[in-house]
């Protein structure tokens, strides 16, 4: 498979089961436009910097929420969580999403802002490819992220995403993804915005790619 980082949530999965589109954003975020044909757009809450689906080229079946989805062929496991570290109450619900391609165990963790619960974290028990916010503010920072990965065995490539850029303005308040890099070992920086993935060149352990925006 090919994994592209597109900015912010924002990923194009494309793998011999189809295209997958992760959470696109609307035009204030400043990255390029998420303007990519995709077979299914995964969206994990309802704020406007992750669910600009009308920005999605063609005319892509839409995951939303909790529970199981069937979309191109390919099933989602929706998992309920929050936005935030106080149930909910200050950003709302958050959906994780697990799914496979090519056999290859994947979960987007959209903005996840909360520490797994044990139900959650026996639902990712499986996940070889995360990806996961690391930016903090909004969501869980460099500290939380870095224990969620270490804390999920079957993990070899954690992606990093949501973090702060030299495309965003100063004053957003999301800090860089060197807080969470140096708290991991086997980071590797990839040099380009894509990577490409199979279950034979899965790492042996757990790494983390840092790709660049498209």
């Amino acid at each position: 498979m090919r994994i592209k980082w597109i900015g912010h949530a924002c990923f194009l999965i494309e793998a011999e089961e189809g295209r997958v589109l992760t959470d696109p954003y609307c035009e204030e975020v400043p990255y390029r436009p998420p303007d990519f044909p995709a077979d299914v757009v995964t969206v994990s809450h309802e704020h406007s910097d992750h669910n600009a689906v009308a920005r999605v080229m063609g005319t892509p079946s839409v995951v939303r929420g909790a529970g199981v989805h069937e979309a191109h062929g390919i099933v989602f496991r929706g998992i309920e969580s929050f936005h935030d570290d106080q149930k909910g109450v200050k950003r709302g619900k958050n959906t994780i999403f697990t799914f496979d391609m090519e056999r290859i165990h994947l979960a987007h963790l959209g903005d996840l802002g909360e520490a797994l619960t044990p139900p959650q974290a026996a639902a990712l028990a499986e996940v070889e490819v995360v990806f996961l916010p690391v930016g903090g503010f909004y969501t869980i920072g460099a500290e939380e992220a870095a224990a969620l990965v270490k804390s999920l065995p079957r993990v070899r490539v954690a992606l990093p995403m949501h973090f702060k850029t030299d495309r965003l303005p100063a004053e957003f308040p999301i800090a860089p993804v060197d807080n969470f890099a140096r708290r991991m070992q086997n980071v590797r920086r990839i040099g380009s915005s894509e990577v490409t993935l199979t279950r034979a060149t899965l790492p042996a352990s757990q790494e983390v790619w840092i790709l660049e925006y498209a």
